[in-house]
């Protein structure tokens, strides 16, 4: 399979293209400064984002698009807002927009999406079957994957991926807490209660790799573990594993003051449970956040 891809360096993308380069598959990953990296393998190709990406994206049978300015560790200002939306939406548009030029056009592109899609949602289990909440990251979500679906007046299946909290030691949520943790003052962050829909990255891109050979599945689908939990457990699980206590708390209101808009990414409460995955047979490597963190630990 010959593959497409932005975002292919960043923490999701890198693990992905490791997947697939693995795989055998050919993958041409459009970069803002492709000239600084080095391929993982033979079979991947790193181009400029900024050049004509139709010579690239010609007869690729998909296209990932995973582009996206980090949305964590920052204060959201209007113009840290600005770049959010835009690195999201206008490459977006890009890739649809190459796309509707192409002789042969991809069989299915894959555009990423977040649960954030859904708001706070308290303790509901939420399903695929859940409109959209509110808020900047919920519109964003749902301003993002409306640009994605104009592929399909192309003929071209689209699938996006609502991610959860991907867990790695290389980046991420995981690899900001790890140094806390092992410092012995990690603990929860705000009430505690509010759930936590986390997944190991391993699983997250051997979903997207199920979704692209899977026709049955379109449209969005939840990609998180599917055993949520909340905050406090999430905490006691780390500090377990690591041998290291998990009683200091980060509380709300801290975290309001320090990051403003931007805390409700880690206090809003999302019990998010991936309905079309299990509808369509994926199985996950790790089910359990105990498991997914002892191998990523033992790793």
């Amino acid at each position: 399979m010959k593959i497409f891809m932005t975002g292919g360096t960043g923490f999701i993308g890198s693990h992905l293209t490791r997947m697939l380069a693995d795989r055998d598959d050919t993958v041409v990953i459009a970069s803002r400064n492709p000239e600084k990296m080095s391929p993982v393998s033979d079979n991947v190709q790193y181009v400029s984002l900024k050049g004509n990406l139709a010579e690239y994206m010609e007869g690729c049978d998909l296209v990932v698009n995973l582009a996206g300015e980090s949305i964590y560790g920052k204060r959201w200002t209007k113009q840290v807002k600005k770049r959010i939306r835009e690195s999201r939406i206008q490459t977006t548009l890009k890739l649809v927009d190459t796309m509707r030029i192409l002789d042969k056009k991809p069989d299915t592109f894959i555009s990423a999406s977040a649960v954030h899609y859904y708001g706070d949602c308290g303790a509901e289990k939420v399903t695929e079957e859940r409109g959209p909440g509110s808020g900047f990251l919920s519109e964003v979500c749902q301003d993002w994957e409306a640009v994605s679906r104009e592929a399909e007046s192309l003929g071209i299946r689209v699938v996006n991926p609502r991610t959860g909290v991907a867990l790695g030691t290389e980046g991420g949520a995981l690899a900001t807490m790890l140094p806390v943790f092992r410092g012995f003052i990690g603990g929860s962050i705000g009430s505690g209660s509010q759930f936590f829909p986390w997944i190991h990255v391993e699983d997250l891109c051997r979903s997207m790799i199920f979704a692209a050979g899977n026709r049955e599945l379109a449209g969005p689908f939840n990609a998180t573990a599917p055993n949520p939990v909340t905050m406090d457990e999430f905490a006691e699980t780390l500090g377990d594993i690591l041998s290291r206590p998990s009683f200091f708390r980060a509380p709300e209101f801290g975290l309001k003051l320090a990051l403003g808009e931007a805390a409700t990414m880690v206090t809003d409460s999302l019990r998010i449970i991936p309905s079309k995955l299990a509808e369509n047979g994926f199985v996950f490597n790790y089910q359990e956040l105990g498991e997914a963190l002892k191998h990523l630990l033992q790793e």
